[in-house]
């Protein structure tokens, strides 16, 4: 690798910094390099059409607005952590010039992971004014309530097979990467990353006899608002889209995967999630 791009958040001042060393390393090593801010996408999607190797500087919320990129143009992904939990990112700040060495040399491993498609699909009678649209998520897609205090009901299927009916604050649908987030704080399982797997699970839902469940990949999961206030759709805790009674949305598992960078001295998953989360014992 030769040509990186370097996706950086503009409000911490640790990741521009980190965006300076790495650009000052690729031109003292004859490599090229450009930087840009991980929210601004259009500008990302351009310039990677001719980059080997986008290099995120940030938290995990850094990571997925650049994600919203890498869904349109696939090339591989490393994360840098300059955040709190880090769960998307492979190195730590310390290891980024020897890591950028490994990626010159060739010497990394790429480990594909799991993406969704989610289709929003709007009721006949929708008087919101809102479109309907697809939309790809690397964590999860939420549907969840808007301001008011009150519960939804919603249907699941698993493609035509009734699942459950739900009276919920809302229901998530992650991917194994996006199984530490949204979906386990809701009572979700965590899954290997690099599984492919939807996690259905509801939040904070009343009387429920099925909580969370783990699909195929080869199955679609139908989310049918029944009634109860209006809500949003929430693709990865980034973008929101407005939902009422009658909506629907189908969420499937995207044939091409995120490709992640796995450097040589990066953490292996579950030794991460011991020292990140803090749910195993040492």
């Amino acid at each position: 690798m030769k040509r990186f791009g370097l996706a950086f958040n503009p409000t911490k001042p640790a990741a521009i910094e980190l965006a300076q060393r790495a650009a000052a390393w690729c031109a003292a090593n004859g490599a090229q390099a450009w930087a840009a801010e991980s929210g601004e996408t259009e500008t990302l999607v351009t310039r990677l059409a001719d980059t080997e190797c986008l290099i995120v500087l940030g938290g995990d919320g850094t990571f997925l607005r650049a994600a919203r990129a890498l869904a349109r143009v696939d090339v591989p992904v490393l994360g840098v952590n300059s955040g709190r939990i880090g769960f998307l990112s492979k190195i730590d700040p310390s290891a980024l010039e020897s890591t950028l060495g490994e990626l010159v040399r060739d010497e990394y491993e790429i480990e594909p992971r799991m993406m969704l498609e989610v289709s929003l699909m709007r009721a006949a009678h929708s008087d919101s004014g809102a479109a309907s649209g697809k939309f790809a998520a690397l964590n999860d897609a939420a549907i969840v309530r808007g301001g008011e205090a009150r519960v939804m009901r919603m249907e699941v299927l698993i493609d035509d097979s009734h699942l459950a009916t739900y009276v919920a604050d809302g229901i998530v649908v992650a991917t194994p990467t996006g199984s530490t987030a949204y979906s386990f704080s809701a009572g979700g399982p965590i899954l290997d990353p690099t599984a492919r797997n939807l996690v259905v699970t509801p939040v904070a839902a009343y009387l429920a006899s099925v909580r969370s469940v783990v699909v195929s990949p080869s199955h679609a999961v139908r989310i049918r608002i029944i009634d109860g206030p209006s809500g949003i759709v929430s693709i990865d805790g980034r973008d929101d889209y407005p939902v009422e009674a009658g909506d629907q949305v189908e969420i499937r598992a995207l044939e091409r995967p995120m490709r992640f960078i796995e450097p040589k001295d990066a953490l292996p998953f579950w030794e991460l999630l011991r020292q990140k989360a803090e749910l195993l014992p040492a």
